[in-house]
C-alpha cells in the first residue's frame, strides 16, 4: 500500500531553521518553492543549450530540452491535479495532507526537472555512451 503522507510530505530538509523560517511564505506551497528553485538552477537553464529533436525540417526552428521541460511540466500539472482529484475522491489521501493544486504544482516541478542530468542526443546518446563503455 502506498504511504502517502510520506510521498506527498511538505517537510523539506534545511541546515538551518533559520533559513527554513525566513522563506515560510503563505502565498507559496513548498512545491511551488520547489518549481522556483528548480527553475533557477543552473542544471536546469543548461538545457536551454541543448537540443530535444534533431529534424531535417525546413525551417529554424529549434527545440530545446528547457522548451520541452516547460512543455511537459504545463501538461504535468493538470495531469497532477486530476491525479491529486482522484485520489481524493477514493479516500486514499486526505485534503488534510495536499490539495488537488498541490498535487498538480508537484507533478509540474517534477516534469521541469525529468531531463536535467540526461546526455546530449537523448536515448541515443545513453545508447552511444553504453556501448563506448562496453568497449572500453
Amino acid at each position: 500500500k502506498m504511504q502517502w503522507e510520506k510521498l506527498l510530505t511538505k517537510k523539506r530538509f534545511s541546515n538551518n531553521d533559520k533559513e527554513e523560517k525566513l522563506y515560510d511564505d503563505p502565498c507559496r506551497c513548498e512545491f511551488q518553492k520547489d518549481y522556483d528553485r528548480i527553475a533557477f538552477s543552473p542544471s536546469y537553464r543548461r538545457l536551454g543549450k541543448k537540443t530535444q529533436v534533431h529534424p531535417l525540417s525546413s525551417n529554424d526552428h529549434i527545440h530545446t530540452r528547457i522548451t520541452h521541460s516547460q512543455e511537459v511540466a504545463s501538461s504535468g500539472r493538470s495531469l497532477g491535479a486530476m491525479a491529486g482529484k482522484y485520489l481524493m475522491e477514493q479516500y486514499l489521501v486526505s485534503h488534510k495532507i495536499i490539495n488537488v493544486y498541490e498535487c498538480g504544482t508537484l507533478v509540474q516541478a517534477a516534469s521541469l526537472a525529468h531531463d536535467i542530468g540526461n546526455p546530449p542526443f537523448g536515448h541515443a546518446g545513453e545508447e552511444a555512451i553504453r556501448t563506448w563503455f562496453k568497449e572500453h
